[in-house]
């Protein structure tokens, strides 16, 4: 299959951002700001073309486990990361995050980069090694990182480029090696780094690191697909299998129904990024134990929307996004987010819609065993009665999972 790969991790990062934003207080578009002044300082350094690929994709990911940090370390308390400023002590997630890359489809050794991305030159960093002993390009987004931190504000103001400036000078020989502060400030200028707070950065950042499509196996597809599967659902231990096991329901029944391996693979990767909206979504809602309110319920519902704008950016992804983001609507229109009726509807949105249910009804969660085969069956063809989802697949669902 081809894909634009980067756009699709440029989604990624967005999603990440939010969760970031939620948790530790990161203003949005940090992953991607992070991104476009690390390309910025490596251009200066005569890097280019793949490797320059290679080192947006690392900075858009660079905090990719720190979700799986705090639900795993922390059991999901926030309270212990009261400020930003003290996730780069946090070595675990660099470890974790480095572990979740590695089966990205990178086109060079980026061994290293996210593990010691918060290293300081001076070995003061979590690992203790010093700027000769890190990779450049966690060189780089340790930099970028820690500065958009510092100059964190709603609105980059007339005085930022100053702070900035000082961060930078102030803290080469300790925090940032001098060869990485001195292409910063070959890099920008004040007009140049103020510009970070218009919508036109990406855009910037795209033409500097062309999204050049993929050709990927089904192997590379599911490692992507996981990575996903992962950031939605270590936001939240109540579904914490959901999406991937959306996924694999949705590769096999595909199969089942005799659909060719493109639309297959298609079918497994729309699966494990269907919930990705609901990163945008909090917790506190998310993890309600009781009924929620109608206020919370339509908040709750906008998670499908989200999964449809986070997908979007992506070249020549509206299959897929459709399959993806189309999980909760209803043949008789009364589903969400757009209200679709069933001439609306294709035959893998209908499966998809079918495959979320009976796996958010098999599956085991804390608060819940998983229902059996036959019991889901059942509730599925009351749906059907209801006019709400395709008899017809529920019928393959029901042949396809008989046995499990």
């Amino acid at each position: 299959m081809t894909l634009d790969v980067l756009g699709l991790l440029a989604a990624c990062s967005y999603a990440l951002d939010c969760v970031e934003a939620e948790l530790v207080h990161v203003t949005n578009n940090h992953s991607k700001r992070v991104a476009y002044m690390s390309v910025c300082i490596a251009k200066q350094m005569g890097i280019q073309e793949e490797s320059l690929q290679d080192l947006a994709v690392c900075a858009l990911l660079h905090d990719n486990a720190l979700t799986q940090y705090i639900q795993e370390e922390l059991h999901n308390d926030i309270s212990q990361i009261a400020v930003t400023q003290e996730v780069p002590k946090l070595g675990a997630h660099c470890i974790w995050g480095e572990k979740n890359v590695a089966e990205l489809p990178f086109h060079t050794d980026v061994s290293d980069v996210i593990l010691y991305h918060h290293e300081n030159a001076d070995g003061s960093g979590p690992f203790g090694k010093k700027w000769d002993e890190i990779p450049l390009f966690s060189r780089i987004i340790h930099l970028c990182d820690l500065l958009d931190i510092a100059c964190r504000t709603k609105k980059f103001a007339e005085g930022t480029w100053k702070v900035a400036e000082q961060f930078v000078q102030n803290s080469t020989g300790t925090m940032f090696d001098r060869e990485c502060s001195d292409a910063f400030l070959r890099a920008f200028s004040e007009e140049q780094f103020l510009s970070l707070d218009r919508e036109t950065f990406e855009d910037q950042l795209w033409k500097m690191v062309p999204r050049i499509k993929q050709d990927l196996d089904f192997s590379q597809i599911k490692a992507l697909a996981v990575f996903f599967a992962r950031i939605v659902d270590y936001k939240s231990p109540f579904t914490s299998t959901h999406s991937i096991g959306v996924a694999e329901d949705a590769e096999k029944l595909s199969r089942h129904m005799g659909f060719d391996e493109e639309t297959v693979q298609k079918m497994y990767l729309a699966g494990a990024l269907h919930d990705i909206g609901k990163v945008a979504i909090g917790n506190e809602i998310l993890e309600k134990p009781g009924k929620l309110t109608d206020e919370e319920f339509k908040a709750m519902k906008h998670h499908a929307a989200y999964t449809y704008y986070i997908l979007s950016d992506i070249d020549d992804f509206e299959e897929i996004r459709d399959w993806a983001a189309f999980h909760h609507e209803r043949m008789d229109g009364t589903g969400y987010p757009f209200g679709r009726s069933a001439a609306e509807l294709n035959t893998q949105e209908r499966i998809m819609a079918c495959v979320d249910i009976y796996q958010a009804l098999t599956e085991s969660r804390p608060y819940k065993q998983g229902m059996t085969h036959e019991k889901a069956s059942g509730i599925l063809w009351d749906m059907v009665k209801k006019g709400w989802i395709d008899g017809d697949i529920v019928r393959e669902v029901d042949s396809c999972f008989v046995t499990i």
